[in-house]
Protein backbone atom coordinates (compact mmCIF):
# COMPACT_ATOMS: atom_id res chain seq x y z
CA UNK A 1 0.00 0.00 0.00
CA UNK A 2 1.36 3.43 -0.71
CA UNK A 3 0.37 6.50 1.05
CA UNK A 4 -1.26 8.70 -1.88
CA UNK A 5 -4.92 8.97 -1.39
CA UNK A 6 -6.40 8.29 -5.07
CA UNK A 7 -8.62 11.16 -6.06
CA UNK A 8 -12.35 9.62 -6.72
CA UNK A 9 -12.64 9.73 -10.73
CA UNK A 10 -14.38 12.10 -12.52
CA UNK A 11 -17.66 11.25 -14.37
CA UNK A 12 -16.96 11.36 -17.97
CA UNK A 13 -20.67 10.85 -18.98
CA UNK A 14 -23.72 13.54 -19.36
CA UNK A 15 -24.48 15.57 -16.26
CA UNK A 16 -27.25 14.56 -13.79
CA UNK A 17 -30.31 16.10 -14.38
CA UNK A 18 -31.87 19.47 -13.01
CA UNK A 19 -34.03 19.23 -10.58
CA UNK A 20 -37.42 20.22 -12.24
CA UNK A 21 -37.95 23.35 -9.78
CA UNK A 22 -34.64 24.77 -10.93
CA UNK A 23 -35.73 24.18 -14.45
CA UNK A 24 -38.49 25.65 -13.95
CA UNK A 25 -37.10 28.83 -12.52
CA UNK A 26 -34.52 29.25 -15.48
CA UNK A 27 -34.39 32.14 -17.51
CA UNK A 28 -37.42 34.76 -18.12
CA UNK A 29 -39.37 31.44 -18.00
CA UNK A 30 -39.32 31.51 -15.01
CA UNK A 31 -40.20 35.23 -13.72
CA UNK A 32 -44.00 33.79 -12.95
CA UNK A 33 -43.16 30.88 -10.67
CA UNK A 34 -40.28 33.23 -9.27
CA UNK A 35 -43.40 35.79 -8.87
CA UNK A 36 -45.64 33.37 -7.13
CA UNK A 37 -43.23 32.31 -4.85
CA UNK A 38 -42.34 35.77 -3.67
CA UNK A 39 -46.18 36.27 -3.43
CA UNK A 40 -46.58 33.33 -1.20
CA UNK A 41 -43.97 34.32 1.08
CA UNK A 42 -45.20 38.05 0.98
CA UNK A 43 -48.60 36.49 1.91
CA UNK A 44 -47.23 34.49 4.78
CA UNK A 45 -45.44 37.57 6.45
CA UNK A 46 -48.29 39.72 6.42
CA UNK A 47 -51.12 37.18 7.30
CA UNK A 48 -49.84 37.46 11.13
CA UNK A 49 -50.15 41.32 10.81
CA UNK A 50 -53.40 41.71 10.11
CA UNK A 51 -55.93 42.28 12.81
CA UNK A 52 -57.59 39.39 13.94
CA UNK A 53 -60.16 38.05 12.95
CA UNK A 54 -58.97 38.70 9.43
CA UNK A 55 -56.09 36.58 8.70
CA UNK A 56 -58.34 33.11 8.96
CA UNK A 57 -60.54 34.70 6.04
CA UNK A 58 -58.20 37.03 3.66
CA UNK A 59 -55.25 36.50 1.76
CA UNK A 60 -52.85 38.32 -0.66
CA UNK A 61 -53.95 38.57 -3.80
CA UNK A 62 -51.35 40.31 -5.92
CA UNK A 63 -49.19 43.57 -5.26
CA UNK A 64 -49.49 45.90 -8.61
CA UNK A 65 -47.52 48.88 -8.28
CA UNK A 66 -48.40 51.13 -5.19
CA UNK A 67 -51.95 48.88 -4.89
CA UNK A 68 -51.71 45.93 -2.58
CA UNK A 69 -55.10 43.39 -2.88
CA UNK A 70 -56.37 41.28 -0.50
CA UNK A 71 -59.05 38.20 -1.72
CA UNK A 72 -61.71 37.63 1.36
CA UNK A 73 -64.03 34.71 1.05
CA UNK A 74 -67.45 36.97 1.85
CA UNK A 75 -68.64 40.25 1.67
CA UNK A 76 -68.62 40.63 5.88
CA UNK A 77 -65.45 40.40 5.45
CA UNK A 78 -64.52 42.61 2.62
CA UNK A 79 -66.09 45.28 4.67
CA UNK A 80 -64.55 44.42 7.60
CA UNK A 81 -60.25 44.36 5.71
CA UNK A 82 -61.78 47.93 4.07
CA UNK A 83 -62.27 49.30 7.53
CA UNK A 84 -59.37 48.11 8.63
CA UNK A 85 -57.48 49.67 5.70
CA UNK A 86 -55.09 52.04 7.10
CA UNK A 87 -53.55 49.17 9.68
CA UNK A 88 -53.00 46.90 6.69
CA UNK A 89 -51.43 49.98 4.51
CA UNK A 90 -49.04 50.36 7.64
CA UNK A 91 -48.53 46.68 8.10
CA UNK A 92 -47.57 46.09 4.46
CA UNK A 93 -45.09 49.14 4.47
CA UNK A 94 -43.46 47.68 7.49
CA UNK A 95 -42.80 44.70 5.61
CA UNK A 96 -40.60 46.66 2.85
CA UNK A 97 -43.62 47.36 0.18
CA UNK A 98 -44.32 50.67 -1.19
CA UNK A 99 -48.18 50.49 -1.42
CA UNK A 100 -50.37 53.71 -0.64
CA UNK A 101 -53.90 52.00 -1.87
CA UNK A 102 -56.14 48.73 -0.92
CA UNK A 103 -58.13 46.89 -3.18
CA UNK A 104 -60.39 43.81 -1.81
CA UNK A 105 -62.09 41.09 -3.91
CA UNK A 106 -64.54 38.75 -2.70
CA UNK A 107 -63.11 35.38 -4.01
CA UNK A 108 -65.96 32.63 -4.14
CA UNK A 109 -63.33 30.23 -2.93
CA UNK A 110 -62.37 30.16 1.07
CA UNK A 111 -59.54 31.84 2.25
CA UNK A 112 -57.69 28.52 3.08
CA UNK A 113 -58.70 25.37 2.08
CA UNK A 114 -60.85 23.20 4.66
CA UNK A 115 -59.27 20.50 6.04
CA UNK A 116 -59.94 17.27 4.21
CA UNK A 117 -63.04 15.24 5.29
CA UNK A 118 -62.12 12.03 7.27
CA UNK A 119 -63.11 9.15 5.34
CA UNK A 120 -66.68 7.54 6.37
CA UNK A 121 -66.35 4.80 8.63
CA UNK A 122 -66.27 1.14 6.67
CA UNK A 123 -68.48 -1.24 8.08
CA UNK A 124 -67.90 -4.72 8.68
CA UNK A 125 -70.19 -7.88 6.60
CA UNK A 126 -71.58 -10.30 8.63
CA UNK A 127 -69.06 -12.99 8.76
CA UNK A 128 -66.10 -10.11 9.39
CA UNK A 129 -67.49 -9.53 12.61
CA UNK A 130 -68.58 -13.27 13.30
CA UNK A 131 -65.14 -13.44 12.67
CA UNK A 132 -64.11 -10.58 15.19
CA UNK A 133 -65.92 -12.54 17.91
CA UNK A 134 -64.13 -15.73 17.21
CA UNK A 135 -60.71 -14.30 17.63
CA UNK A 136 -61.54 -12.09 20.62
CA UNK A 137 -63.28 -15.30 22.60
CA UNK A 138 -59.24 -17.08 21.54
CA UNK A 139 -57.97 -14.17 24.04
CA UNK A 140 -57.48 -14.97 27.57
CA UNK A 141 -59.44 -12.98 30.17
CA UNK A 142 -57.86 -9.99 30.92
CA UNK A 143 -56.57 -9.89 34.76
CA UNK A 144 -57.80 -7.30 37.03
CA UNK A 145 -55.67 -4.30 37.98
CA UNK A 146 -55.07 -3.51 41.86
CA UNK A 147 -55.34 -6.45 43.23
CA UNK A 148 -51.48 -5.95 45.03
CA UNK A 149 -51.08 -10.05 45.26
CA UNK A 150 -48.32 -12.08 42.73
CA UNK A 151 -48.98 -14.84 40.71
Amino acid sequence: MSGKRSKPPVPSGPRPAQPAVDAAMDGASGGPLRRALWLDGLDRRLRPLLPSPLPAHARLGNVDGHRLVLLVDAAVWHAKVRLAGPQILESARSLGLEVTELTVRTSTRPAHAPPPASPAPRVLSTRAQAALREAAALLPPPKKAGTGRSP
